[in-house]
């Protein structure tokens, strides 16, 4: 969802650089073949999520939730050849998709592509990372910002997206997964071990800074 007028979205993805080919062909395979296909991060926030890999320069990056695969390959296009991404998604049924995908782009050796629950995998990794994206479900997003916030190094940073989760964070009456994001959007707001700006690229990415 975005937060603008669609004519400003359009001129906003007018004057953003174009996705490569691979990502061209996934997007429209995600949106022809693939259920919800509005999870896909998508050309804008793509180009965002990348841009700011580019001026991070991490080293060893995670991913809770892969989908289809396109912001892993969006960081992963960002990375030096010596760093890697860990990606982790529980849908067994899309890993030969993404697999697919990762092996027709330039960066298949940078990713490491894991099926699980995050849950369970998260605390077996034995890595320090530079740069963690969480972007799975909605229900243990707090739960997720626990796990790996030890696995962030000082200065490294946690990305957050989908936390303006298409404006309902501003209804009176909240299902489930809207209020699992408002208590994680509370709790990192009142965290006084990291900086934070949330910033309404798409449907909301938390940018947050380990001090």
């Amino acid at each position: 969802m975005e937060f603008i007028e669609q004519a400003l979205a359009n001129y906003c993805n007018a004057h953003t650089s174009p996705e490569n080919e691979v990502l061209q062909e996934l997007n429209r395979e995600t949106n022809l073949k693939i259920m919800m296909p509005r999870m896909l991060s998508g050309h804008l926030q793509g180009r965002f999520l990348s841009m700011l890999t580019y001026m991070i320069k991490p080293k060893r990056v995670l991913e809770i939730g892969t989908y289809t695969g396109y912001s892993a390959l969006c960081f992963a296009e960002a990375l030096d050849k010596d760093a890697k991404i860990i990606t982790i998604d529980i849908n067994a049924e899309l890993e030969d998709f993404v697999r697919g995908y990762f092996l027709k782009s330039m960066y298949n050796e940078l990713i490491d592509f894991r099926i699980g629950n995050a849950l369970e995998v998260v605390p077996t990794l034995n890595e320090t990372f530079d740069l963690v994206f969480i972007d799975a479900d909605k229900e243990n997003y707090l739960n997720y910002y626990h796990l790996v916030f030890d696995k962030v190094k000082p200065g490294g940073f946690i990305l957050a997206d989908n936390v303006l989760w298409s404006g309902k964070i501003l209804q009176d009456k909240k299902d489930k997964d809207t209020r699992a994001i408002c208590e994680f959007n509370d709790f990192v707001m009142n965290d006084s071990r990291v900086e934070k700006i949330m910033a309404p690229v798409r449907d909301g990415i938390y940018l947050i800074r380990k001090k």
